[in-house]
Formats: structure tokens, C-alpha cells, sequence
């Protein structure tokens, strides 16, 4: 079969709904990455090895630099999930799609997302503070000894929304539209951000172009998930739509990032908390705006009742991704 039929619907969707189920049944095994690494560990090391190289001099060398050795990180992760495409169509149609799915499942964390926020409310419940800080800190960057129970919920229901986002729906989105070569570039997009596309010293220059590119990526997908939690919102008797949807009419455009108000107001308003606000990232505090106007006041029951949410919305992008399918096929 041409190995380009992969990169596009309907067979990248094939590859999509498939990869999502795998990885919402499997998630990403303990032991292969104990064995082999994750593809967001390779491409991390590519990136450092760029920042080593060519980070260095004036405002300007390091933006251009920045530049080229973002070019530079596409064209080779590009390259590789290409190469594996090809060499994947010799399998035929039915094991070469059930191969690039099961390459694809490590680019969504649907599962690894679920654990590790659910285990910031089982640890918060058992373990007081220390605990609930401690399981925090392992998915947002901010200074958790300022964080009080509710900042703890709060946080990891913020950190759910937005991964949510640039870590299932995006990886998703891209699939979908370009088969393995699409997740694998986004999925490089989104890392060297994390890494490189910070306002500090080092990579305020360095990482501009990263940071700007990975803003642009994640438009669709962020607008994305915000309507899967407004649709959940609605499925849900603790939970409503209408005031989902208010959020995010009011209040995600004035986020200080440019997509990461869409889900948190959806969450906000969906679960009648406010999210986002002010809060301290070691020792700098951040002045942002709340989204959402309800009580600020969250606690595990309300990290539950979003992880609920999620699932939901979850489902529902799967089903959104096989309708697609579907209509693709008839």
C-alpha cells in the first residue's frame, strides 16, 4: 500500500481511534520505559543537545539560533516518524495500521494524565498537606509550600485542564490530520516549549520561536477541548454547561496565555470553582485573572468530580474521532 495513504484521513484516523484506545487501556508500560526510554524523553535529549550547541551569545544569535535548531529538531523527528511510516506500509493495510497505532498510543497521556492528578487527591485525603504538596509537584512548576488544600486542588485541577489540552486533544488533532509524521512533530513542538520556550535569561531569546510556534499549534485544540467539557459539562448532573460556556465566553481570552484559559474556564465554569489567579512559581508571584466566578474553595471531591469530566470528555473525543471516521469512509 503507498505508505502516504497513512499520513491522511481516512487512515490517520484509523490510526487515531485505535491509538487512543490503546493508550487508554495500556497507558504507557512501566517497564518499556524502564527498557527503551518515551519518545518525549528522545526528543528532550535532542533538545538539549541543540541548547548546549548553539545557545549562546547576543539577543540576537541566540533567537536566530533558536530558530534553526527548532528547524533543525522538526527535520529530524519528521524524518523518523516518515521513515517509520514507510517502512511500516510494507506490513500491508491492516498491520501497518495496527503498528503506527501502537507507536502513536505513547503520543496521548489520557491514562498517565488520570493517575497522576487522581493521585494528588488520594494523597492529599491520606498523607494532609505534605502529601497532597508532595503528589503536586509532580505535575505544576509553582512553589508548593505556598500551596494551602485548596491551592493544592486548585492546582492539579488547573494542571488536568490544561494538559488535557497540549497533552491528549492536540496530540490527538494532529494525528488525526497527519498520521504518526503530525503527532511526532507536534509532540516535538510542545516538548522544546516545556523546555526551551521560558522567560528566563538563558531561553527568553533561545526559546522564542518554540514558544510562539507551540501557541500556534494549540489554537484549534484548545478551542477543542474546551467544547469536549462544555459537552461533558452536560452530561453530568454536579456539573453545567451553561455556566461552562459563560466561563468561556467571559473569561478565556483574558488568560495570559493564549490557550490555556479555553479549558480552565470550561473547567471553572463547568464545575462552579474559580482557577487560574494569582499564584507564586518559586519565588515570583504571578498576577493572572480567575476564570470562572465560583468559590475558590476546591477540594479533593471537587479534583474527583473534574477527573470525572475528563473521562467523559475523554469518550467523547473518541467518539468524535470515529464519527469522523465513519463519514470519511461512507
Amino acid at each position: 500500500m503507498p505508505w502516504t495513504s497513512l499520513t491522511h484521513p481516512p487512515d490517520a484516523l484509523a490510526i487515531l481511534c485505535l491509538a487512543l484506545a490503546i493508550e487508554a487501556a495500556a497507558g504507557y508500560p512501566d517497564r518499556l520505559y524502564r527498557a527503551l526510554g518515551h519518545p518525549v524523553t528522545w526528543i528532550g535529549r535532542l533538545i538539549e543537545a541543540l541548547d548546549a550547541g548553539f545557545n549562546r551569545g547576543g539577543e540576537a544569535r541566540r533567537r536566530t539560533a533558536g530558530v534553526v535548531s527548532l528547524a533543525m529538531l522538526l527535520a529530524i523527528c519528521g524524518s523518523a516518524a516518515t521513515v517509520v511510516t514507510v517502512v511500516a506500509a510494507c506490513a500491508g493495510r491492516p498491520g501497518s495500521l495496527l503498528l503506527l497505532a501502537l507507536l502513536a498510543a505513547s503520543l496521548p497521556a489520557q491514562r498517565s494524565l488520570h493517575d497522576h492528578v487522581a493521585r494528588v487527591a488520594r494523597d492529599l485525603t491520606n498523607g494532609g498537606l505534605a502529601g497532597g504538596r508532595l503528589a503536586v509537584s509532580m505535575i505544576v512548576g509553582r512553589n508548593p509550600e505556598t500551596l494551602d488544600e485548596a491551592g493544592i486542588c486548585r492546582a492539579a485541577i488547573e494542571s488536568l485542564s490544561e494538559n488535557f489540552s497540549d497533552g491528549v486533544v492536540a496530540p490527538a488533532f494532529w494525528l488525526g490530520l497527519g498520521g504518526l509524521p503530525g503527532g511526532v512533530l507536534y509532540k516535538a513542538i510542545n516538548t522544546a516549549d516545556s523546555m526551551i520556550g521560558h522567560r528566563t535569561p538563558r531561553h527568553e531569546a533561545f526559546g522564542w520561536a518554540s514558544a510562539r510556534l507551540d501557541d500556534l499549534v494549540n489554537l484549534p485544540a484548545s478551542r477543542l477541548t474546551a467544547l469536549l467539557l462544555v459537552a461533558a459539562a452536560a452530561i453530568h448532573r454536579d456539573a453545567s454547561a451553561r455556566r461552562a460556556w459563560q466561563a468561556v465566553r467571559r473569561d478565556a481570552r483574558h488568560h495570559r496565555s493564549p490557550n490555556a484559559g479555553w479549558p480552565e474556564a470550561a473547567m471553572a465554569g463547568a464545575l462552579g470553582l474559580r482557577l487560574a489567579g494569582p499564584r507564586v512559581y518559586g519565588e515570583t508571584r504571578v498576577e493572572d485573572v480567575w476564570m470562572g466566578d465560583g468559590r475558590p474553595e476546591a477540594g479533593p471531591v471537587d479534583v474527583e468530580r473534574a477527573l470525572r469530566l475528563y473521562r467523559t470528555a475523554c469518550l467523547l473525543l473518541f467518539g468524535l474521532a470515529g464519527t469522523a471516521l465513519l463519514v470519511m469512509l461512507t
